[in-house]
Parts: structure tokens; C-alpha cells; sequence
């Protein structure tokens, strides 16, 4: 780990984080939006913005450390060679430890939509209401978000109870005691790249500390469709080894609304977003062919039935929330009671099969609003929840 620290910071109450990796061209406007935040509502306090980087090569440090602030700031990097957001928050949280500081945030470092209001309502009821992890809630493009949706949400309402919409949002924040618990857990390759945001959300649910998310309207980005082959992989692997390792936080009683602590009041329009659903078909295609071979000896016959009158036969107006929850399950219960290698056949075969979903609710939604498509959202996230307690106890 390296270090600038031009102001020889030692402590400090409130730490804001920002994770990077070859992010020269916006981090700049990050940072004084966070600048400004902390100083317009926590002025009392004292306060440093860290860049937690991966070596970039771009002039991500020098953009950083010269953006002018009245916040101190720390430059910290990985050695050269180690990659990987999880890498960046876990420098974050061991040097939240070191300052001392009571509530942390960490904050996308391509945001074009953070504003001074998403810092108070961050780290406001960390510091004030006794929160000790909030997630964000945003208004996204109805494609947007596909690993979110199709994925950590209606498994993390499924199974663990939890309605918790953006479990891998990246705009999160934090207390001493629920960074020093993430520490305190294991932390496989996964954890090190992209699986970090489920990472932190589903051990603050086994945690127990007390959980909110806040509304920070809307969030405009850097397109992650780039990054969704390796991101899926890391985080669904994540969430998978997570749910086959803790069953005994399942939760088959009531769903836990987690409350909203914060919103900021105003609106930003979201940006469009295009989507070429014959290439998100020919990929699931093309991937199911790779990975079909070696999981069909595990699969029941009724779920090859549906897989290959989706895969081979092309009707992928059939992999809808009913019969992709059933799918889930299945590979999940095949992962609970697999060895290694399985595993990590199972979760490249998921992700044909993911793709196959994305194309499905492109097809079901297209004619409808992002409000209405919102709406089928939950109602995946309940039809997840419905099958989990149907069949709760068939998982080995």
C-alpha cells in the first residue's frame, strides 16, 4: 500500500472514500462535490477524502491531489499489478481504522450526478441515528442495473428476507463497527475485484447492526456493460458462496422492509440508455453451448426442458420470473452440496443463462415506462421469494 498524505492527516471522524482505477477524466468533479458536501454540513467535523486507487496510469493520483479542497485529502494505492475495487475499499476501511473515524462513505469515482446533498445524506444518520450501513436507492433506466436486478436483489429478498433494492449500488456508507466487522471476515479472490458491494451488504444482514438505505434519486455514469462478464462472474460467485455458507440467516419469516433514512429533493433526468437484444441473445446463445455440456448430468429434466427450448430452440420469451427463479434455485442447490470445480461451472453456466434473462424482460418491458418496468422488478423479487418458500426445505 502507498500513501500520499500531504497534510499528514493522523485522525479524523468522517472519511470519504473514492475507489479508482484509470478515472483522471472525472474524479475531479467527485471530489469537489464531496468537498463541498463536508463542508456545508459537516464543518464541525474533522474530515479527509481518500482516493483509494489501483495504480492507475492516467493521472488519476495527480487529478486528484491537485483539485483544489478545503477537505484534506490521502492518496492511497495498491501495489502495482493488484487490481480490483475490493482491494481499494479494504486500504479504505484500514485507514478509516487508523484515523479513528466514526462514519465512512464510498462513492463512484465516474459519478456525474453526485451533489453536496448525497454527503449529508450519507453520513447524516451514521453519525446522528445510530445507522451502521445504508445502501443507495435510485431511479435507473429500466436496462440498466441487470446484475441488480436479475440477480443480488431477488436473491437477497428471496432468501434473506431483505428488501434492500440496490445491494450492489456502490454508494454506501458506514460505521467504525461495520468496517471492523467486513475486516474481520474472510475475504476469497472475489471479494478483492467486484464481488466487494454484495461482500458488504450481505455480511451487514448477518451482521445485525442496524441497516437503512438512503435516496439519492438518480445515478449517471460511466456504462458498465464493458465490465459485465468479469463483474457477473465475481459477484455471483460472491452472493452463491455466501448464501451456500450462512443458511442459518435464511429467512423464511416476514420480509424486512429496510427503512429509507434520507432523500435528496430533487430530480435529475436519466440518461437513455441502448440496448442490442439480438447480441445480448446471440451471447447467451453462444455461452450456453460452451457451458451446457457439463451441468446437464446435474439437471433435472424438467429444467433442461425449459433451458433448451429457451437456448436451442430460441424461444426466450419462456425464461420469465417464474421459471427464472426456478432455474436459480436449482443451480444453487446443485452449488450448496458442489466441490470447487462445479462451482465455478456452475456460475459461468449461470451466466448464459443470465444473459438469456437480460433478452427476456427487454422483450417484457420494452413498451412500458421505467416506473412500470420498475414495478416488474419487485414483482420478480416477489415471485423469488414465493418459490424460496415453497421449496426451502429440498435445499441440500
Amino acid at each position: 500500500m502507498r500513501i500520499i498524505n500531504p497534510d499528514n492527516i493522523n485522525e479524523a471522524e468522517i472519511v470519504i472514500g473514492i475507489p479508482s482505477l484509470n478515472e483522471a477524466d472525472s474524479i475531479g468533479f467527485v471530489v469537489k462535490q464531496i468537498d463541498q458536501g463536508l463542508g456545508k454540513y459537516f464543518s464541525d467535523r474533522k474530515s479527509v477524502i481518500v482516493n483509494v486507487d489501483n495504480n492507475s496510469q492516467d493521472g488519476t493520483k495527480e487529478a486528484f491531489l491537485n483539485t483544489q479542497t478545503h477537505t484534506p485529502k490521502i492518496y492511497i494505492s495498491t501495489p502495482e499489478n493488484v487490481k480490483g475495487k475490493g482491494n481499494n475499499l479494504r486500504n479504505l476501511f484500514t485507514i478509516m481504522r487508523e484515523l479513528g473515524a466514526k462514519a465512512g462513505a464510498t462513492v463512484d469515482a465516474d459519478l456525474k450526478s453526485i451533489t453536496p446533498k448525497w454527503i449529508n445524506c450519507l453520513i447524516s444518520p451514521i453519525l446522528k441515528e445510530n445507522y451502521h450501513f445504508l445502501t443507495p436507492l435510485y431511479y435507473r433506466h429500466k436496462y440498466d442495473a441487470t446484475i441488480t436486478n436479475h440477480i443480488c436483489y431477488p436473491l437477497v429478498y428471496g432468501i434473506l428476507g431483505h428488501n434492500i433494492r440496490q445491494p450492489i449500488g456502490g454508494d454506501m456508507a458506514f460505521s467504525r463497527e461495520m468496517t471492523e466487522f467486513w475486516l474481520n471476515q474472510g475475504w476469497p479472490p472475489e471479494v478483492s475485484q467486484y464481488g466487494i458491494d454484495i461482500f458488504m451488504t450481505l455480511n451487514a444482514i448477518k451482521s445485525q447492526l442496524k441497516i437503512g438505505q438512503v435516496n439519492l434519486v438518480a445515478k449517471i455514469h460511466k456504462p458498465s456493460a464493458p465490465k459485465l462478464g468479469p463483474m457477473f462472474l465475481a459477484v455471483a460467485k460472491t452472493l452463491f458462496d455466501f448464501l451456500s455458507a450462512n443458511k442459518e440467516i435464511w429467512n423464511d419469516k416476514e420480509v424486512i422492509d429496510v427503512p429509507v433514512v434520507c432523500s435528496v429533493d430533487y430530480q435529475i433526468h436519466k440518461e437513455d440508455l441502448f440496448v442490442d437484444k439480438n447480441k445480448i441473445k446471440e451471447t447467451a446463445v453462444a455461452e450456453f453451448r460452451e457451458t451446457y455440456k457439463m451441468l446437464e448430468p446435474e439437471l433435472d429434466n424438467e429444467i433442461k426442458e425449459v433451458l433448451e427450448n429457451i437456448f436451442i430452440k430460441k424461444e426466450f420469451e419462456l425464461l420469465r420470473a417464474s421459471n427464472w427463479a426456478k432455474v436459480v434455485y436449482h443451480l444453487l442447490n446443485i452449488y450448496c452440496s458442489a466441490q470447487a470445480p462445479k462451482r465455478g461451472e456452475i456460475i459461468n453456466f449461470l451466466r448464459a443463462l443470465y444473459f438469456g434473462r437480460i433478452a427476456a424482460f427487454i422483450s417484457e418491458v420494452e413498451d412500458l415506462d421505467d416506473e412500470k418496468a420498475e414495478e416488474s422488478i419487485l414483482n420478480q423479487a416477489k415471485i423469488f421469494r414465493k418459490e424460496f418458500l415453497s421449496q426451502k426445505n429440498s435445499f441440500t
